[in-house]
C-alpha cells in the first residue's frame, strides 16, 4: 500500500481570477480539488507547502491527503501553474481520488541486489529505460514502488514489465507488448579511454630508442662529406 503525504488546506468561498489574485496577497496559493463525480473543493495552501513538495520532486505521483474542515481528502498533484517571470507557483490543481475509480499514476521503479549480480560484476553496465512506469489502478491500491532483483542477471538480460515485483492488481497503460524496463548491457570501451590509449601509443613510438643500462641508443654518425672537385 502507498503512503499519503498529509498537508492542510483552509477553504476558499469563491472562484474566479479576482479572488484567486487576492488570496495571492494573502500569502497563499489558491488550488482545487475535482473529481469522483463531486462538485470542486476551492482550497488555499501554505506557499511553504507547495515549494518543499515542488523541490522533492515526483509530485505527479505522490499521494496526498488533504486536511479541509475537519475532513481528509485523498488526492493526486496533477498541474501547478507558475509566474512567467518569478516562477512562483500561483495555482494548483488536485485530482479527489474515490475508492472503486481506477486513476492513471507513475510508480517509481527500484533496482535491487545490483551489488551481487553476475553481469554486473563481470563488468556489465544497468541500461535503465524506465524510471517510472504508468499504471492504472484502484487508488486504495496505489503501488508505493515496484521492484526488480538484479540478483540473477547476466549480461544481455532483459527486464520487462512482467518481471516487476509489486505490481498487484495495477495494469499497465501500455497494453501492446511486455515493454522493456531495463537491460544488463555488456561493457563498452568509452571513448575517452580509446583516445587515452592512443596517446600512449602515439608517445612511445616518439620516445628514442635505449640502449644498453636504460641509456639512449647513440645517434647515427654522418656520412662523410664528398671531397670537394678539383678546378
Amino acid at each position: 500500500m502507498a503512503n499519503f503525504e498529509t498537508i492542510e488546506a483552509e477553504s476558499r468561498s469563491r472562484a474566479g481570477k479576482g479572488v484567486a489574485r487576492a488570496t495571492r496577497r494573502a500569502g497563499k496559493v489558491p488550488a482545487v480539488i475535482y473529481g469522483a463525480k463531486q462538485e470542486p473543493s476551492l482550497i488555499a495552501l501554505d506557499p511553504r507547502i507547495v515549494m518543499r513538495e515542488l523541490k522533492r520532486g515526483g509530485w505527479r505521483s505522490r499521494l496526498y491527503e488533504i486536511t479541509l474542515d475537519g475532513q481528509n481528502v485523498r488526492a493526486l498533484m496533477r498541474d501547478v501553474q507558475f509566474h512567467p517571470v518569478t516562477d512562483a507557483p500561483e495555482h494548483v490543481d488536485f485530482q479527489r481520488l474515490a475508492s472503486g475509480e481506477r486513476v492513471r499514476v507513475g510508480v517509481h521503479v527500484v533496482f535491487l541486489n545490483e551489488g551481487i549480480s553476475p553481469g554486473i560484476k563481470r563488468g556489465g553496465v544497468l541500461n535503465v529505460v524506465r524510471h517510472t512506469v504508468e499504471v492504472a489502478c484502484d487508488p486504495d491500491n496505489i503501488p508505493e514502488k515496484f521492484e526488480v532483483d538484479l540478483g540473477p542477471l547476466e549480461i544481455n538480460d532483459t527486464i520487462r514489465w512482467h518481471n516487476l515485483i509489486g505490481v498487484g492488481d495495477a495494469r499497465p497503460v501500455i497494453t501492446d507488448r511486455d515493454f522493456v524496463i531495463a537491460t544488463i548491457a555488456a561493457p563498452t570501451v568509452s571513448a575517452e579511454q580509446l583516445a587515452e590509449d592512443a596517446a600512449k601509443a602515439a608517445a612511445a613510438a616518439a620516445a628514442p630508442a635505449k640502449g644498453k643500462g636504460g641509456k639512449a641508443a647513440p645517434k647515427a654518425a654522418a656520412a662523410p662529406a664528398a671531397p670537394a672537385k678539383k678546378k
